[in-house]
């Protein structure tokens, strides 16, 4: 019986062991090792693009002075800066801190950093960039479409609730 006591004690406390929550430490060490800040640095760069699209594609068929275009071309870049400000990496890092600490265990974060200290792990942190950057273009050439057919059902809709009147 009190073999069996031990094992079970030994069991509970690897158990707990392997389920304790990671070190903030070990957490930085993680998003600097996949490099996070870049990701979200990249991220920035595309909403700008996909916004500077966004109001091309919007305002192709209108005449707009010089002023006008130059008052319009500088939103995307105003935008930028103030997402750059208020959601900067040494803002989010606490959050991204606290959600991996809430969701992986030490032991899977430290599987996560042998990973990308391995050469595949690597591979991925460097070429995500160009992952990222391929999947933005792809998205923004689905997107024209799709934007044209969700205007055509606002109108529509817009349209159905004037004549219910």
């Amino acid at each position: 019986m009190r073999k069996f006591l031990v094992l079970v004690a030994a069991a509970a406390w690897c158990g707990a062991s392997q389920a304790a929550p990671p070190t903030e430490a070990s957490i930085n060490a993680l998003l600097a090792a996949a490099k996070t800040d870049k990701l979200v640095d990249s991220f920035y760069t595309y909403v700008t693009q996909s916004m500077r699209q966004g109001m091309h594609s919007a305002l192709q068929d209108k005449a707009l002075t010089d002023a006008q275009q130059r008052a319009l071309d500088a939103v995307p870049a105003k935008f930028e800066q103030v997402m750059r400000q208020e959601l900067s990496w040494e803002k989010l890092r606490p959050m991204y801190v606290k959600i991996y600490q809430e969701t992986f265990t030490q032991s899977e974060v430290d599987g996560l950093m042998a990973f990308y200290k391995s050469p595949t792990g690597l591979a991925f942190v460097n070429k995500m960039p160009i992952v990222m950057h391929k999947s933005q273009q792809l998205m923004q050439e689905r997107f024209a479409p799709l934007a044209a057919k969700m205007n055509a059902a606002v109108e529509q809709a817009i349209s159905e609730a004037r004549a219910a009147k």
